[in-house]
């Protein structure tokens, strides 16, 4: 026997053949754990001291035991051959592997060529790359293309591009490899444009050629080009494999190209399904199909997976859902998921699901539930999670819900960048907190994009601040951003919903190619401030065809102004371009109704039930103590209702005694005098604010939302509640923010 130090595991001579046997346990990867079996003895620091010998290990803890990287520098007699350290290299980590390579050099065994890859690979695979650089250089001769092709995909792994690239220009001869491991690493590294440049330079190719191209284009989202590409590869004669397959598949999903995806899969032969497919083309089909509408056919493929299915193939199908607005089978899907498949993707995809699809109460509710300690495993939100939460809960008004979801963010240290930062500008200004949202924008963000200057630009709009909406515009510019549609419909509206005429027809006529949405701005403001001539000429004049905006807001614009002329015009458009949207019907009932011409509301909505159209019911909603407070109008159902109308009945003696007076065209029926004031004095806002006066403290902001435009009697009423209550009072309708303070509104009146 020979020793090589203490603490050494030494092999007997006699046993070196049961090395061999390792080549067999090498595909199991439980060579290491049967190594102690061919061990005679440990030797000890002294010769005077000597360990037990090591029995070998059970099946059962071989199986369940981690590995334990002591010293693995085996002692070996002239009986052994390189082939023994060639299977041990292939299989051992980095550390062993660095063992394994130290006894091979003592033994003179590293110059055989084979064993000298291996330990090269094995380093360029492993680390550090350094070690399988210097072998390289050590190389007496470097004619051998496997040799360079392992040092060129070790500089690619390692991040070291431009060493692999020079590595290539001096090698003599290159082989189809070579030339796949620049493209792959060229298309890792984001290099389109060079890994093409690879590829056609190449003198022969085969399919992993084809599919390193095909996957950079997929990966790197150059959809098109891949789909190029695949044709090509088509045409070449080559028959695509698995991960062919899987790259064009993606391709065409990102593209939600329904027509595109069914002439693939004419061309695929998948037209009576993929029964010879892997489980990840299956996937990829599944996601195409869910990401193009077909609904169906993705819940097929998912069904035939069934107990092969992946947290890939769970989440694509419950996305599917959610994007077609099925959140009921959605949920169910997610409910049905097991636990231990449950990622946090699946949360997010059935939250944000939620929220776009206006269930925001339902995604707040769910994502509660995410971070109760009773859904297992406990699984930590992300940013995608928050700035879906956060969303949801400015579009629902639900300032408490956010605060809530605030503190989560800080007490669980979530960090968040550019997007969570945005989303939390746009709850703050969507729940009315308008000095909290330019405090995250100001003080708390760093890096800001495009969509963070737009988010608090459409804010400060919705709450008529029109002249800060303009600084901010300028500061905008001057920081190097470019403002892009969605900046200049924000501050249009900001100029409108101020009043801000010259300003806004600047801005207007600063833009190079203005959109219709544009166009709608400016006749709403035009039509603010009276001037409806100009609006129906701009209106005229538009050098594409109208859509139902420019339409709603001159028609809103003749309601202010009580023209019925124009505003018959205006309805008779909307009619044609959406015969079924109850709110143009609506608008020209109040235009008539302000005007008191009830033969003619009466005339509107027989004109609805005639053609089916039903007024979407109005809401309005407060929140108390982290629960959502909804009314309707007459409503009884609420569990205080007594208490709601006995607070109502109070303050309308108060408001009566302080010169009160029903605005009898909001009743929109020609009825009589009791009737119109009844139906009026309980609208779901009054009620809503009548039940926040119940359960608030004195002197706090009341904030109510309403998903329709408020009446103008509500409005009226509101401001003299605000006076006589001493308190400020938000109303977010349909249309922009309402702050009442002292029996003034922030609109001055025009809304």
């Amino acid at each position: 026997m020979s020793h090589l130090g203490n603490g050494a595991l030494t092999i007997s001579h006699k046993k070196i053949a049961q090395l061999r046997h390792l080549t067999r346990l090498h595909a199991h990867h439980r060579w290491f754990y049967l190594l102690p079996a061919l061990c005679t003895s440990r030797h000890a620091a002294s010769a005077s001291s000597s360990g037990p010998p090591h029995g070998p290990a059970s099946p059962s803890s071989a199986s369940t035991r981690a590995p334990t990287a002591t010293s693995f520098t085996c002692s070996v007699g002239s009986g052994s051959d390189a082939s023994s350290y060639l299977t041990l290299m292939k299989s051992a980590s980095s550390r062993v592997g660095t063992q394994v390579h130290a006894h091979a050099v003592k033994l003179g065994l590293d110059r055989d060529a084979y064993l000298r890859n291996a330990v090269m690979t094995s380093y360029a695979k492993a680390g550090p790359v350094g070690d399988a650089r210097r072998i390289f250089d050590e190389m007496p001769e470097k004619r051998i293309p496997a040799d360079w092709n392992s040092m060129i995909s070790g500089y690619w792994k390692w991040g070291f591009g431009e060493r692999a690239r020079e590595l290539f220009d001096t090698m003599p001869c290159r082989n189809v490899i070579t030339w796949t491991a620049m493209v792959a690493g060229c298309a890792k590294t984001g290099d389109l444009d060079s890994a093409r440049k690879y590829f056609d330079k190449m003198p022969r190719r085969n399919v992993v050629s084809w599919n390193a191209m095909l996957s950079g284009y997929a990966q790197n989202g150059l959809h098109d080009e891949a789909l190029k590409l695949f044709d090509g590869m088509a045409s070449s004669g080559f028959q695509p494999d698995d991960t062919t397959l899987v790259a064009v598949i993606s391709s065409c999903a990102a593209r939600g190209d329904a027509s595109l995806a069914a002439s693939l899969i004419e061309r695929l032969g998948f037209n009576q399904g993929c029964p010879g497919s892997n489980f990840f083309v299956k996937t990829a089909l599944l996601d195409m199909y869910a990401k193009c509408g077909s609904i169906a056919k993705a819940r097929q493929i998912f069904d035939e997976l069934r107990d092969g299915r992946s947290t890939v193939t769970w989440n694509a199908m419950i996305s599917a859902y959610c994007k077609e607005g099925d959140l009921v089978s959605a949920r169910e899907l997610f409910d049905t998921m097991p636990l231990p498949e449950r990622d946090v993707v699946s949360w997010n995809t059935m939250i944000s699901g939620y929220a776009q699809n206006g269930q925001s109460a339902l995604a707040i509710q769910l994502f509660r539930q995410m971070t109760a300690s009773n859904v297992g495993v406990f699984l930590k939100p992300n940013e995608v999670t928050i700035s879906s939460v956060l969303s949801a809960c400015g579009h629902l008004g639900a300032m408490e819900s956010g605060n809530w979801v605030v503190n989560f963010v800080n007490d669980n240290r979530i960090e968040l960048g550019i997007s969570g930062y945005n989303s939390l500008i746009f709850m703050y200004s969507r729940c009315g907190r308008m000095d909290d949202a330019r405090r995250v924008f100001y003080k708390e963000m760093g890096t800001k994009d495009v969509v963070s200057y737009n988010t608090l630009i459409t804010g400060l709009a919705a709450h008529g601040h029109g002249w800060e909406a303009l600084q901010l515009l300028s500061e905008m510019k001057a920081r190097g951003f470019k403002p892009n549609h969605v900046t200049y419909t924000g501050i249009l509206t900001a100029c409108s919903h101020a009043g801000l005429l010259r300003e806004g027809r600047e801005v207007f006529e600063s833009i190079r190619d203005p959109m219709v949405d544009h166009y709608a701005c400016m006749v709403d403001l035009l039509g603010r401030v009276g001037e409806l001539e100009r609006a129906e000429l701009l209106i005229q004049k538009m050098p594409m065809e109208p859509h139902a905006g420019v339409y709603g807001s001159f028609l809103n614009a003749c309601r202010i102004q009580r023209r019925v002329d124009l505003g018959e015009t205006a309805a008779r458009k909307l009619f044609e371009l959406e015969p079924n949207h109850s709110g143009n019907y609506v608008l020209l009932s109040n235009l008539y109704a302000s005007v008191g011409r009830w033969g003619d509301v009466h005339r509107v909505r027989e004109l609805m039930r005639e053609k089916g159209v039903k007024k979407a019911t109005a809401w309005s909603c407060v929140e108390h103590k982290g629960r959502i407070h909804e009314f309707v109008m007459g409503d009884r159902y609420h569990e205080r209702s007594d208490e709601i109308y006995e607070v109502l009945g109070k303050l309308e003696t108060r408001m009566r005694r302080a010169g009160y007076m029903v605005d009898e065209s909001c009743a929109l029926r020609d009825v009589g005098e009791e009737e119109k004031e009844e139906s009026v004095r309980v609208h779901s806002e009054r009620l809503a604010i009548c039940y926040a006066l119940l359960v608030s403290e004195v002197g706090t902001v009341i904030q109510v939302v309403k998903n329709l435009r408020v009446c103008p009697d509500c409005h009226a009423a509101i401001k003299l509640i605000s006076k006589l209550e001493r308190r400020k009072i938000i109303v977010r309708d349909n249309n922009r923010f309402h702050h009442f303070v002292e029996g003034k509104c922030s609109c001055n009146d025009h809304w």
